[in-house]
């Protein structure tokens, strides 16, 4: 793709970021192709700063191509550097440096970036150069930062459910007047339904997209340059305009939403998709926007197209919890990214980038995610998250993971999910307790455990699960802490009830686990 350049010195540089591809962003408020230029790169550094998969960094290529693509038909003057040119400084501070020392421009604007890395670089970058840089606000989002502060200010305690109700009456979402439709705010306890023992029966195929020739060609750079990078690229079929997100969100709403509230904890062996949306990568590249996700979901329920726990649910996860996590990064970084409120040291164990593992549960979570760069939120939550924070994983190494391996993480709405709700290293402040369980969760909410070697029920022995001897050994390890924990009283009272010698055998099968994630010399 080739770049347009400018004569003389530009009025403005406006930077578009990988995951800004939204023609209505703030940034180009009042954009003049006369006296403006655009400016995108492609980076290594985006790649290698984490070990990023090859279906994540593929995802953002395409999609940033074809929206440069776009800008060019629309004859906008643009700067794209891609990542096989010869020239590629490497970063993008290092292109921006050299194109400000080129161009001179009188400002740079961006809106705001969703990296807190990414908004340091670029203001050091504009620094250096003496150039001043407009942060614009990012409208895609239902609650500005200053919004979610105004919000927090004086709470003794933040919590999610709080700050949804109040997104739901300031959008008039889901509300009969001033009351929820329907009676209720939330309707969780319908929506926590696992498969029979037949599982889930048919199950509507996933709208995936052919790459295109630009895709393609991004698909064997990616396999070429990042060979040794973790993932598979023959699944690919992601959407990377938005005319395939809107395709993509058209699907979801008629052929998965009305099933979604009820399985959406479900999971099942071989059954990566089931009901769920497959959206978030589409919205947090700004290929859709969340009113527009919102608002489908409630016309599908307005309209008697799915039941209001379905919509209620996913409204939830859109307008509720994304929105509650990018308020907590914004307000809480950079100290929230060394969050460790549990001391854990450990390592993540080598098998989270392979898959070999003879635990059914993981080796499920973690060979769809290396083969489609996905997986679904319990299957994060409380498969791969939940086996690294009972074993005890220095949280920093399970953010740079999951940064690393999903096609839809960008870090504001990635770092708080993994340091907060699902290692617990903040101490409580995104969730009030920390989320554990037993194998025995497992077993009820899929099949994983029928293709097992390991018995849920069981915390010592050889057949023990590992789930199970590190959910007690959790217990047990920061029993002090956790009897304070009102939502965690149950589990700890049940802790107290096993005999000293079961304890100590437990302790000892959590150790051996641990030996086990430890990288030898030879590694």
């Amino acid at each position: 793709m080739s770049a347009a350049g400018r004569a003389g010195r530009p009025r403005h540089l406006v930077v578009v970021l990988g995951d800004q591809l939204d023609r209505g962003a703030s940034a180009w408020d009042g954009f003049d192709p006369a006296q403006d230029l655009a400016f995108m790169a492609e980076v290594p550094e985006e790649s290698t700063h984490v070990w990023s998969s090859k279906q994540r960094t593929a995802l953002f290529l395409a999609a940033m191509r074809h929206f440069a693509a776009a800008l060019q038909e629309e004859r906008l003057p643009l700067t794209y550097r891609r990542l096989d040119d010869p020239a590629n400084r490497g970063s993008l501070d290092a292109e921006l440096a050299a194109l400000l020392r080129q161009h001179r421009p009188s400002r740079v604007i961006v809106t705001e970036p969703g990296d807190w890395r990414v908004r340091e670089a670029l203001r050091a970058a504009a620094e250096a150069a003496g150039i001043p840089l407009e942060i614009r606000t990012d409208r895609h989002f239902l609650c500005s930062v200053e919004e979610f502060e105004r919000h927090a200010a004086g709470r003794r305690q933040l919590r999610m459910e709080y700050f949804y109700r109040e997104m739901r009456r300031r959008h008039r979402v889901l509300m009969d007047g001033d009351e929820p439709v329907g009676g209720h705010w939330n309707f969780d306890a319908d929506n926590r339904g696992a498969f029979g023992a037949k599982g889930p029966g048919p199950v509507p195929a996933p709208l995936r997209f052919a790459p295109d020739a630009m895709t393609a060609e991004v698909l064997d750079l990616v396999g070429l340059r990042f060979a040794d990078h973790p993932g598979r690229l023959a699944t690919f079929g992601w959407p990377v305009t938005r005319t395939d997100a809107l395709a993509a969100l058209d699907a979801f709403v008629e052929q998965r939403l009305p099933l979604f509230g009820r399985y959406q904890d479900a999971m099942w062996t071989a059954e990566p998709w089931l009901y769920h949306a497959h959206l978030s990568a589409a919205l947090n590249l700004k290929l859709l926007d969340p009113r527009e996700v919102v608002t489908r979901a409630e016309e599908a329920w307005r309209e008697g197209r799915a039941p209001l726990a379905s919509v209620e649910g996913f409204v939830r996860q859109v307008l509720g919890w994304r929105e509650y996590v990018r308020g907590i990064y914004w307000t809480r970084m950079p100290a929230y990214a060394a969050s460790n409120e549990l001391a854990a040291r450990e390592p993540l164990p080598s098998f989270y980038w392979t898959g070999e593992t003879a635990m059914r549960c993981l080796a499920e979570a973690l060979g769809q995610t290396l083969e489609h760069g996905y997986a679904h939120h319990i299957q994060r939550l409380m498969v791969t998250g939940l086996y690294a924070l009972l074993l005890g994983v220095e949280p920093r190494q399970v953010h740079e993971w999951y940064l690393a391996v999903y096609v839809d993480a960008v870090e504001w709405v990635e770092l708080p999910n993994t340091i907060g709700m699902s290692q617990y290293a903040d101490g409580g402040l995104l969730a009030s307790k920390p989320y554990v369980a037993s194998g025995k969760y497992i077993d009820r909410m899929s099949d994983y455990c029928r293709h097992c070697r390991f018995d849920p029920s069981r915390a010592t022995g050889d057949d023990a699960c590992p789930f199970t001897t590190l959910y007690w050994d959790f217990l047990a390890r920061h029993e002090r802490r956790l009897a304070g924990n009102p939502r965690m009283a149950l589990q700890v009272r049940n802790l107290a009830r096993l005999p000293a010698p079961e304890r100590k055998a437990i302790a000892a099968g959590a150790e051996r686990l641990r030996g086990e994630g430890r990288p030898t010399r030879a590694d």
